[in-house]
């Protein structure tokens, strides 16, 4: 079962957490998900092959089997934010996706903006909003570190010349 030990409902999302990152699934009942891999690829794996991939396939499949030996939980984390669709409607929509292939983009569509699709009507990724703020912020310290060592090297070359 799960880290938290939480029975999902349908319509809830699934978080499992992978080596390298999270993967994403939305549960549909009876044990099963549905959840996007690259073509081929085990979803256990869909990290290493996507940072290539621009499409991949939507796909049911039992939670245990998407989840193999990796820790899950569900996490309906955007609740507190959006507003989901009726579990029906939830269930609908994803349902009309399966055996589809849909684009693929790591940081612009990738699966968890996929299922957040599916739950909220609008896609959004925790993962990529903090590797952007995590790259903007050492963007910036990289800046100010920059800018001081400048300062620095201006100030202690104007000393060196009195």
């Amino acid at each position: 079962m799960g880290q938290d030990n939480c029975k999902p409902e349908p319509g809830d999302l699934i978080e499992i957490f992978r080596p390298l990152c999270q993967h994403w699934a939305l549960y549909l009942g009876d044990g099963y998900v549905i959840h996007i891999t690259d073509e081929g690829t085990s979803s256990t794996w869909l990290f290493t092959s996507s940072v290539h991939a621009t499409r991949a396939k939507v796909r049911k499949q039992l939670l245990e089997r998407v989840v193999g030996n990796d820790k899950w939980r569900v996490n309906n984390k955007y609740d507190r934010s959006r507003t989901p669709f009726p579990v029906e409607e939830i269930i609908r929509r994803a349902e009309l996706c399966i055996g589809e292939e849909v684009p693929y983009n790591l940081i612009a569509s990738n699966c968890e903006h996929f299922v957040t699709e599916l739950r909220y009507g609008v896609g959004v990724s925790g993962q990529v909003q903090n590797a952007a703020a995590g790259s903007a912020a050492a963007a910036v310290g990289s800046i100010i570190l920059g800018v001081a060592a400048v300062v620095g090297m201006a100030l202690s070359e104007s000393a060196s010349r009195r």
